[in-house]
């Protein structure tokens, strides 16, 4: 039977792919630099200590550059590991680190596993997004590992998901297991959303 929730999903998701493939190297190129500035920028104004972020892929906004910069600034940062059971193991960022492909294809780094609660530590989440709702609802690639992740942790962090500005949408399509994100980091800006929605 067909879910007309799912397929709005589906839909959307099909649209920011294609339109994320359009991007030009010079235009990926200046948004990483945003990117960086912003995280950074929130970073700060959080005091953060512990992150957490992720290695992004090619189609994705950089975080690279940031990864890089909070580790020589001493932030410890967790940096996510699928797993085949749904959940998300964690292992520290090492800028030397060798990659690998991971269960979803997607570039993981290789190092020690600290296990599913070691996000828990964190002050700050910075997960990925194919768009987020000005109700800070986010719409993600379909795996539902932050969604899980995210709804597991007791006294959640604030949580701010990566996306390009024209990804901040009026509205997206969401089910009952979606979360909410405290707000959006872009490479123009970095917005409070829902911050009692976490």
């Amino acid at each position: 039977m067909p879910d007309p929730i799912d397929d709005a999903k589906r839909a959307l998701r099909a649209e920011l792919r294609e339109r994320r493939q359009l991007l030009t190297d010079a235009a990926r190129k200046d948004a990483a630099a945003g990117i960086a500035a912003q995280l950074e920028a929130l970073v700060d104004q959080v005091g953060a200590h512990a992150v957490s972020c992720y290695l992004s892929t090619r189609a994705e906004p950089e975080t690279r550059p940031f990864l890089n910069a909070a580790v020589a600034r001493g932030i410890r940062v967790l940096l996510p590991i699928t797993r085949v059971d749904g959940l998300l193991d964690w292992v520290v960022a090492d800028p030397d680190a060798d990659v690998t492909e991971g269960v979803l294809g997607i570039p993981e780094p290789v190092g020690e596993l600290l296990g599913p609660i070691a996000v828990n530590d964190v002050d700050l989440m910075i997960i990925p997004a194919a768009a987020v709702d000005r109700s800070g609802m986010r719409l993600g690639w379909g795996r539902g590992y932050f969604d899980k992740t995210i709804g597991s942790i007791q006294g959640c962090p604030p949580v701010y998901a990566v996306i390009f500005d024209s990804e901040l949408l009026d509205e997206v399509p969401s089910d009952v297991h979606d979360q909410p994100v405290t707000g959006v980091v872009t490479p123009t800006r970095t917005i409070t959303l829902a911050p009692e929605g976490r």
